[in-house]
Order: C-alpha cells, then structure tokens, then sequence
C-alpha cells in the first residue's frame, strides 16, 4: 500500500509538490487502513492529507546536508538494476 512513500529528500530537483502530495496520500492510506474514505470521512481524509502535505514540505525545507544532491535518473537505475538482481529477469519464450 505504500508503494509511493519514497525518499524525497537531497534530489535535484527538489521534490515536486506532486511527489509530496502522493507520499501523503498514501501514508494516510495506510494509517486510516483505507485507500477511499466514506462520504462521512472524506473531509477528514482530506485535511489529514494536507496536514501531511505541509509537515513534509517543512520538512524537507529545513533539512541541511553536506552530501551532494542525487541524481534522479541514476537512482532509479540503480533501483531497477537491485530489482533485476533480487527478482531476476524474464526471459522471452
């Protein structure tokens, strides 16, 4: 369920409002144990949402780090590659 909750901090470019908002959603997915709230919580849903929105864009506003900004494009290799290894590959038939 948390598939889209992923490191956002250090990237160049910095992390986009979409990323931030998508990592939100599906953390209060995952606490509220729902991935479509009821008519009767779905405002609820949504301010939680928001919440999370801001706390992580302070957040990773305030972070300093001395390490080098990653690059996006290398790491999703790198992601793919570790994937390869761990699932292996499919071979046409």
């Amino acid at each position: 369920m948390c598939r889209n909750i992923r490191v956002l901090h250090n990237f160049e470019p910095a992390a986009t409002d979409d990323e931030i908002h998508a990592s939100a959603l599906q953390y209060v997915r995952k606490i509220s144990g729902t991935t479509k709230p009821s008519a009767a919580n779905e405002a609820a849903f949504d301010t939680a949402v928001e919440a999370v929105v801001a706390a992580t864009r302070t957040l990773l506003d305030s972070l300093v780090t001395k390490a080098p900004p990653k690059d996006r494009e290398v790491e999703a290799a790198k992601a793919k590659a570790r994937a390869a290894e761990r699932y292996g590959t499919r071979e046409a038939v």
